[in-house]
């Protein structure tokens, strides 16, 4: 062979189906049925940039959404999941105002500039500055002649402050630090930035010529900012959330809560979304709020993708029936083999540049890989965060073993609730029809751990394809270039573990 020569092979030689060879076979399939065959590398897993695109208009630096399920996602998982480059979408399983608050705590978690920082008065008392703490996990407060942003800025309470007084009812005016260093308006981020650095203050009040608070920037978002360079932020700096709203009338009103409290992405959340009354809630939002992204579905069909489109959709969510606690398929005899409805329902939206969510299914790292090799944009996971410190719930113990509740949002439990029975269109019927169960699940610690686990796993999986981020496969699963196979049972069995006496899974979702 001569020096220099190439030795990548000329592509001649393909093995395996592509993408509409391995779909257009009986029957439909999921993520266990095939594997992909592996291309060529000449990258490093770090190499590979997992940015996807969300939404028409949202980009997020990992492709994975949390399932609006109300033992998955509320906003400490919808914060976490945002610092760490995905995004959350906040159940609806909720009052509006609970809802709303919840959307606000992701928005007011961090920022560069806070230009909508939240004050009080000097004759509010601690317990004021108590209830902020709880509701949005800060405790810092500026404190402005009237307690609103249209007087003068008077001083500052922080927990050094309030921390060691036993009288909650002491108005702020007795403990406020009243020297105080602040910027001028216009100032730049870095310049803050060094003044904080400087004078080792946690908050820098931002004022204008007349004494007035403009804005606040915050030392621990700084650090945050150093600590998750890939979190999923807004043009304001602010983290990005999803939330989930229903086909009903009434929350319409949610809807318009939730956009004025600074909602990124409205997911319009439907078992089964090919109705006319989520094609008029699609077309009755775009017309009233084009400025907002709206997630339809669930599809898993081409005629429903193109409808729901067609109607102003931002992104699809595909899946009816795979998730660990849907019961859909078999008790309404509905539904579609996921990596077959993602598919095609993506062969479709990529037409018209519009991402396909997969949603369900996904257990492990290799699903996710397969989900995005059949044109998903993103992962939708529930199960694989349930159980996380971040996710709602109690844990407690079943035998020995720590566990966190985790209920599919048509079991009986959930829709005994508003949010569940919305979904599954039974919120007025007498006789509920469960389409999901509840149950356990074990706990798998901090997402922080687990989230880039997983994705530093899809990055080598990439490798192993030979593609080195999103699009680029994507393009190679529509022009054939990407080669699959499938599988038999034995072929599935021998894949995984399989010959040991026992063994331990080093991480969960790892297998």
């Amino acid at each position: 062979m001569a020096r220099g020569k190439s030795v990548r092979s000329s592509g001649k030689l393909q093995d395996g189906l592509s993408g509409e060879e391995l779909f257009s076979k009986k029957p439909g399939i999921t993520y266990k049925d095939f594997l992909i065959l592996p291309g060529y590398i000449d990258f490093a897993p770090h190499e590979v940039n997992l940015e996807t695109q969300v939404s028409r208009n949202i980009r997020i630096k990992i492709p994975l959404v949390s399932s609006p399920m109300d033992t998955v996602t509320e906003s400490q998982m919808a914060i976490g999941l945002a610092l760490l480059g995905g995004i959350g979408i906040i159940h609806n399983n909720l009052s509006i105002e609970d809802q709303a608050a919840q959307v606000e705590k992701v928005k007011r978690f961090e920022n560069g500039f806070i230009t909508d920082p939240i004050v009080l008065s000097p004759r509010h008392t601690i317990a004021d500055v108590d209830r902020i703490t709880e509701q949005y996990g800060f405790s810092s407060v500026p404190i402005t002649e009237d307690g609103t942003l249209q007087t003068k800025l008077v001083g500052i309470v922080t927990n050094r402050d309030i921390d060691f007084e036993r009288d909650r009812s002491l108005p702020l005016e007795q403990v406020m630090t009243r020297e105080l260093i602040t910027a001028p308006r216009g100032v730049s981020l870095p310049e803050a930035n060094e003044i904080l650095r400087k004078s080792k203050k946690g908050k820098l009040p931002i004022v204008d010529k007349e004494g007035k608070l403009v804005a606040l920037v915050s030392r621990t978002d700084l650090v945050k900012n150093k600590e998750y360079p890939l979190a999923t932020k807004d043009e304001n700096k602010r983290l990005r959330v999803g939330a989930a709203v229903s086909t009903h009338p009434h929350d319409r009103e949610r809807i318009e809560v939730l956009i004025a409290r600074g909602v990124d992405l409205l997911v319009i959340d439907s078992a089964q979304g090919y109705s006319k009354y989520q094609i008029e809630l699609l077309k009755e939002i775009k017309k009233k709020y084009p400025e907002i992204d709206v997630m339809a579905g669930n599809v898993v069909t081409r005629e429903q993708a193109e409808a729901l489109i067609r109607a102003g959709a931002d992104s699809l969510r595909v899946g009816m029936g795979p998730g660990s606690i849907c019961i859909t398929q078999d008790t309404m005899a509905c539904g579609r083999a996921q990596a077959t409805a993602v598919y095609y329902t993506a062969k479709l939206a990529y037409k018209y540049k519009v991402p396909v969510i997969a949603d369900g299914g996904i257990t492990n790292i290799g699903d996710i890989a397969k989900a995005l090799a059949v044109g998903g944009s993103a992962g939708m996971v529930g199960s694989l965060l349930a159980g996380s410190k971040e996710a709602p719930g109690e844990y407690f113990y079943e035998n020995g073993v720590r566990l966190k509740k985790f209920r599919g949002m048509a079991s009986l439990e959930a829709m005994e609730a508003a949010g569940g029975a919305r979904r599954y269109n039974v919120e007025d019927q007498k006789i509920k029809v469960a389409q999901g169960v509840s149950g356990a699940v074990v706990d798998k610690g901090s997402i922080f751990d687990f989230v880039p686990y997983l994705m530093q796993g899809v990055r080598h999986a990439l490798q192993d394809i030979g593609c080195r981020d999103i699009p680029s496969l994507h393009q190679a699963l529509h022009s054939g270039k990407l080669r699959f196979e499938l599988r038999s049972i034995a072929a599935q069995v021998q894949g995984g573990v399989h010959g040991l006496y026992s063994y331990k899974k080093p991480i969960i979702g790892a297998d």
